[in-house]
């Protein structure tokens, strides 16, 4: 067999492989020539280095130039120009080289800056013909102006596909177009084209990493290929990342919506809900799933602390207390004179004494409105962290304090100071801080670049986006914190309602939590001053000044603020019933006639076993869907958490009737 069939094979393989897109592997151009001359069989080369037909300089600079070029095929196979059937030591050569080209990963799209390849042949001094490697370029392969640019753009077309394919998952895609497809998303139907192209791509995506990155250059320039680098991208990638639906949905909506859009319809659609509660079937917690709320008959003595003579009688549980003979010679001492005692004291000293309670119901306490939520399924196994079905929820849905809103929103709790602004209606209000060195951070300057003080969350800004609106200010470094006075204000920017008036602001300094409320209407422009504290880094913050707690009586959960009211029963939250020690710790005082009037959820990510933790996503829809409905039974009143600062004013009677103070 002589070169030119050898050649002429080569040829017109890279001629029928440059019917399709042609890339390069990342070989050695050196290892390749010499991996060529080596793999000549023993005395089939016997002028080596010399001048021949397959070992010369022109032959050196085709290989050099093109000897990596591969395509890929339907099956995702790589196929070089290598691939020849020859015969005699051109065939082991054609092997020898195949094999080391496609054991490389691919680098580029192949390009070249020039059309012709070689040279088919040249006539030495000697009118002697030599033969050579060629091949003449068809035009959309040759460029002699933008090789670097055109070969850059590529290689981002590629990483941009591959990563996405990495980072949106098939469940986010089904997600957004469940989304579209019931108009939850400003303008969404524009996008659907694209999502529904890359859920191919990523459906026949395969699974072995050298095969997917053949994928990847085969498919980067199909269409959707570069979504995750388009708008609709980063809504995928929050929702795959776990995000919050109605965050990752509004973030999506404040790039895209105008300033006055309000979105149409909820953002959970049937399909979603389908898709959980089949996913509930298949781990066993379908009877675990309906809730209702708790009536007293579910209680036993283990699970109350306190209960009044009325509540005794019905359950049953409690011998009457013998009557005491002792006078009860103490006068009623006024508010300002009353005793302060820890709720550890007030459970351990004063309730054993007592057959009665009443609580101040102040303003402020309107969020720890609080309902007990019991399984409809008295035997269904326990879903919670703890060991009884039993769970709990706050007014606004908050399953603790503002911090669990932040967290929800997807800002930071775990600073230094943060200082957080929540409040419940359509409004645009504001959180201002002056910092000692008199920067101000607020949404016009989210940032003290020397403090790290930062504002990561402004809801309601661009619209009527959410009742559960927060906003945040966190400084995650103590050492770079001026030292000083700090201001805490809220700016009332935009007044879009007069229902559920007022804010709340809570300041937490390493793990301490203060809360001020303010409940008054705030008009557009009004500007309140929350606090005023000093901060040094050895004693931390002190309050120099801050809101008044004294406001005027509302109606709410049908009971009256700035009132006394009797209290049915104290307990802890289920977490810690029957010696159990899980998580915070909240107290409950069950009131007399109080009931929410609305839905309850019945069960909270945070409060799940966790092993189910990786079907959280799942829990949420269902706990956001599957509420309780309000009765006149229910037991409800107003709860504290064992992590948050406040104060409860209550009247004891029984052996002796005192005024005090009860501290959180």
């Amino acid at each position: 067999m002589n070169f030119i069939t050898f050649r002429d094979a080569i040829n017109n393989q890279f001629s029928e492989m440059a019917n399709h897109d042609l890339f390069r592997t990342a070989v050695d151009k050196d290892h390749m020539w010499e991996t060529y001359l080596k793999s000549f069989p023993e005395g089939t080369n016997k002028i080596f280095r010399e001048r021949t037909e397959h070992d010369c300089q022109c032959c050196k600079q085709f290989i050099r130039a093109c000897g990596d070029v591969v395509s890929i095929s339907d099956d995702l196979e790589l196929i070089s120009i290598w691939d020849v059937n020859v015969k005699d030591e051109y065939q082991v050569v054609a092997k020898a080289m195949s094999k080391l080209v496609k054991s490389r990963m691919i680098k580029d799209q192949f390009l070249h800056w020039e059309k012709n390849i070689g040279a088919k042949e040249n006539i030495d001094k000697d009118l002697r013909v030599w033969d050579h490697f060629y091949f003449d370029l068809p035009n959309k392969f040759a460029n002699k102006i933008n090789v670097d640019t055109i070969l850059s753009n590529t290689r981002s077309d590629a990483q941009v596909f591959s990563r996405g394919l990495h980072e949106i998952t098939l469940e986010s895609l089904e997600t957004v177009l469940e989304l579209i497809d019931q108009d939850s998303i400003y303008r969404g139907e524009e996008h659907k084209t694209a999502i529904v192209d890359f859920r191919k791509l990523k459906k026949n995506c395969p699974e072995n990493p050298l095969i997917e990155s053949f994928y990847a250059w085969k498919n980067s320039t199909k269409s959707g290929a570069r979504i995750k680098n388009t708008v609709i991208g980063t809504l995928l990638i929050d929702v795959s990342e776990g995000m919050d639906l109605d965050y990752a949905v509004s973030k999506f909506e404040s790039k895209v919506a105008p300033t006055n859009y309000k979105r149409p319809t909820a953002i959970i659609s049937k399909g979603m809900i389908k898709k959980a509660q089949e996913k509930i079937e298949s781990l066993g917690f379908v009877e675990s799933l309906p809730r209702r709320n708790a009536v007293m008959d579910d209680l036993t003595i283990n699970n109350v602390l306190f209960a009044n003579r009325k509540v005794k009688k019905v359950m049953d549980v409690f011998d009457e207390m013998s009557a005491e003979t002792e006078e009860a010679s103490l006068k009623r001492k006024t508010l300002e004179k009353m005793e302060t005692v820890s709720i550890e004291t007030f459970i351990d000293n004063i309730l054993p004494k007592i057959d009665k309670v009443e609580i101040m119901f102040e303003n402020k306490h309107e969020n720890n409105l609080m309902s007990l939520v019991a399984p409809v399924n008295e035997d269904a196994p326990g879903m919670f962290k703890w060991g009884n079905n039993f769970s709990w929820a706050y007014k606004g849905e908050v399953a603790d304090s503002i911090k669990e809103r932040v967290k929800k929103a997807g800002g930071n709790v775990n600073a230094v100071l943060r200082c957080s602004l929540a409040w419940n209606n359509f409004d645009d209000l504001d959180i201002h801080i002056v910092e000692p060195n008199k920067n101000e951070i607020y949404f016009g300057n989210k940032r003290g670049f020397y403090s790290t003080g930062s504002l990561d969350i402004d809801m309601n800004a661009g619209g009527s986006n959410s009742r559960e609106a927060v906003e945040n200010i966190t400084w995650t470094d103590k050492k770079k914190m001026g030292e000083g006075i700090y201001e805490v204000w809220v700016h009332q920017f935009t007044q879009r309602e007069t229902k559920d008036i007022g804010f709340t602001v809570e300041i937490e300094y390493e793990g301490k939590i203060l809360t001020f409320h303010y409940l008054k209407t705030m008009k557009t422009k009004d500007k309140v001053q929350v606090a005023r504290f000093t901060f040094n880094k050895t004693e931390g913050i002190r309050i120099i000044e801050s809101l008044d707690s004294t406001e005027s009586t509302k109606t709410t959960w049908n009971i009256k603020t700035q009132q006394f009211h009797d209290v049915k029963m104290i307990m802890n939250s289920p977490n810690h019933w029957d010696g159990e020690k899980t998580g915070n710790k909240h107290y409950f005082f069950i009131l007399e006639n109080c009931h929410s009037g609305e839905a309850t959820r019945g069960f909270f990510n945070e409060f799940l076993n966790e092993k189910l933790t990786e079907h959280r996503k799942v829990f949420e829809v269902l706990g956001s869907k599957m509420k309780t409905d309000a009765n006149s039974d229910q037991l409800s009143g107003v709860g504290f958490s064992s992590t948050k600062k406040d104060t409860l004013i209550c009247k004891v009677s029984g052996s002796f009737t005192r005024m005090l103070k009860v501290t959180f």
